[in-house]
């Protein structure tokens, strides 16, 4: 079953988001989403395991139309606190979404895949209802700074005990298993996540060093080939008539 978030674990991870220490990395992060995703007025956005709403903020001011999804209630009540009726909230997981075929222009998974027991096919569901993009951002299993997180889930219960992390390759395998040979742009940010300022700023947001395959977030764009769900029918089998025999006709006598 999927990691549901509990009451403690929704505040905390909503204050570890405002921690003037990690605004620095949810800025980077923030940025590589949004150099995917490349929203324009007027789009249906669905974010899946839509959380506190840290990726829907960004976003928030643009004329879209919003939608977030998130199995926990208590994520969502922050979420709701924060947007009212801005966005449209559903209670609800990644591998099952009740919305019709094409119904967005773009879906966005952002360090949410980690905590579904079947990202797989959440991703197909993304694709299904997702015409134009989809856009996944997952913490890297190589990153230094997930090396980190990982021994220390060893050994201490944290948040990352329970997280799933991907590499890219295993990302563009599980993709191209689903889609086929669809088009994918790949990038990663926070190549140096224990440095700060405007000069590691600038490398970090260069194309050239975002193909490095060892940031902490990995970020990809994917095409999907429109899908539809299939619903089973009723077969209809048009049953022969039977015909009675004409009046008038000479029948057998019975001697």
């Amino acid at each position: 079953m999927s990691h549901i978030f509990d009451f403690k674990e929704a505040e905390a991870y909503d204050a570890w988001l405002l921690e003037p220490k990690n605004q620095y990395w949810v800025e980077m992060e923030i940025r590589l989403m949004m150099s995917l995703l490349e929203p324009q007025k007027g789009q249906r956005i669905l974010d899946i395991g839509c959380g506190t709403g840290a990726s829907l903020e960004p976003i928030m001011n643009m004329e879209l139309n919003l939608t977030g999804i998130d199995p926990s209630p208590y994520m969502l009540d922050i979420a709701e606190k924060k947007f009212g009726h801005c966005v449209d909230l559903h209670k609800g997981v990644g591998e099952e979404l009740p919305f019709d075929d094409n119904a967005f222009e773009s879906a966005l998974f952002v360090t949410s895949l980690e905590f579904m027991d079947r990202p797989a096919k959440a991703i197909e569901e993304a694709c299904r209802v997702a015409r134009e993009r989809v856009v996944i951002c997952v913490l890297n299993r190589y990153a230094i700074l997930n090396i980190a997180r990982r021994c220390k889930g060893f050994f201490v219960n944290t948040l990352y005990t329970r997280t799933k992390f991907f590499s890219t390759g295993e990302l563009k395998q599980m993709l191209f298993s689903i889609l086929g040979n669809v088009p994918v742009v790949s990038r990663s940010t926070l190549q140096f996540p224990f440095l700060r300022g405007s000069i590691i700023s600038s490398i970090e947001n260069n194309r050239f060093v975002q193909k490095s395959c060892f940031g902490t977030l990995i970020g990809m764009m994917i095409q999907p080939v429109p899908k539809f769900r299939a619903r089973p029918m009723a077969l209809k089998i048009k049953e022969p008539k039977i015909y009675k025999p004409a009046t008038g006709l000479a029948t057998r006598s019975k001697s």
